[in-house]
């Protein structure tokens, strides 16, 4: 793969040891009841965003739903903002107001970070016809979970992709569940990527989400592909590693499917990837797992020490100038 260099692999796996990381953090915060609301945690699927991701410009779009965090730091948002809004306070990404679901950043080109399931299709849909519109080289990486795509706005949103050739890239992270509903139990064509044939798009098929290279090469030939002939609908087959969120009892699977996943884990099997391609390397990924322990505990820090949202920041934004 061309540009793959040393450095560049490095970097993908720190952030891949930052999310998890991050997440194992967040985890024991929720625990503590520092982190109020829903929490729902990418570990185990940190291939899939790390690799996407990197396959964007900075002018291209990425927007997902309230499984979030990893891809909040895969796109570059500040670790301590994140934190500090997964706490709510006012120096959070969102002021404090959006909490862990509603993580954005305008100029990163990241649009969150949606609770409703499905209800952020349509506004990648919408971004996207932007770009089409204004003739912008620009293109949209929606991510979206197996659950949503029995819903209204999928059907809504892919098919006016295609009727208008958008340049967006819909990316399904099928991680065998939406919430607890196994998939092949909720759809009735479980090779969820083949829908693009009823909307008359380019089927991008499946990859395997837990290799982040591999990712990375079928997210960038897609997007070369959106970018000038209009929508892909695609598949990552992936795996989260805890419940659906914090409060997920998961009686709807075994402990030795988990393990039997957990044996293939993402950033184990990239690390020997590395290890097996860089003679040495193995001191150099120790250092930047090292360092990324005390970036997490330097975001923890930023977080609990800043100041929560005030009441004038409550009624702030809610009318433009």
């Amino acid at each position: 793969m061309a540009g793959l260099n040393k450095t560049t692999l490095l970097d993908w796996y720190r952030q891949m040891v930052l999310i998890r990381r991050f997440e194992e953090k967040c985890a024991e915060l929720y625990q503590q009841g520092k982190i109020g609301g829903f929490l729902h945690l990418y570990i185990g699927q940190e291939a899939t965003g790390v690799g996407s991701v990197a396959a964007l410009r900075p002018q291209d779009h990425a927007i997902t739903a309230y499984r979030d965090h990893g891809l909040a730091l895969a796109r570059g948002l500040d670790p301590k903002a994140i934190m500090a809004e997964m706490l709510g306070k006012r120096t959070g990404v969102s002021g404090g107001k959006g909490g862990s679901m509603h993580l954005a950043s305008r100029e990163l080109n990241f649009w969150g970070g949606y609770g409703i399931v499905g209800g952020h299709l349509p506004l990648a849909a919408g971004i996207a016809l932007k770009a089409k519109y204004n003739e912008e080289d620009e293109v949209v990486l929606c991510f979206m979970g197996d659950g949503a795509t029995n819903i209204g706005y999928f059907h809504e949103s892919l098919n006016l992709s295609a009727v208008w050739d958008l340049p967006v890239i819909w990316l399904i992270e099928n991680n065998g569940y939406g919430m607890g509903t196994a998939v092949d139990r909720a759809s009735g064509q479980v090779e969820l990527h083949k829908r693009a044939i009823g909307y008359g798009m380019k089927d991008g098929g499946r990859v395997d989400g837990m290799d982040v290279m591999a990712v990375y090469e079928a997210i960038s030939d897609v997007a070369r592909y959106a970018s000038k002939n209009g929508p892909v609908l695609m598949e990552s087959m992936t795996y989260r590693f805890q419940g659906h969120s914090m409060g997920d009892p998961e009686r709807y699977r075994s402990k030795e499917e988990v393990q039997r996943y957990a044996a293939g884990d993402p950033i184990g099997k990239f690390r020997q990837t590395l290890i097996e391609k860089y003679k040495d390397v193995a001191g150099e990924l120790d250092k930047i797992e090292d360092a990324v322990v005390a970036t997490v505990a330097e975001a923890v820090d930023f977080a609990e020490n800043s100041p929560a949202p005030t009441y004038e920041d409550l009624v702030a934004h809610v009318y433009a100038d």
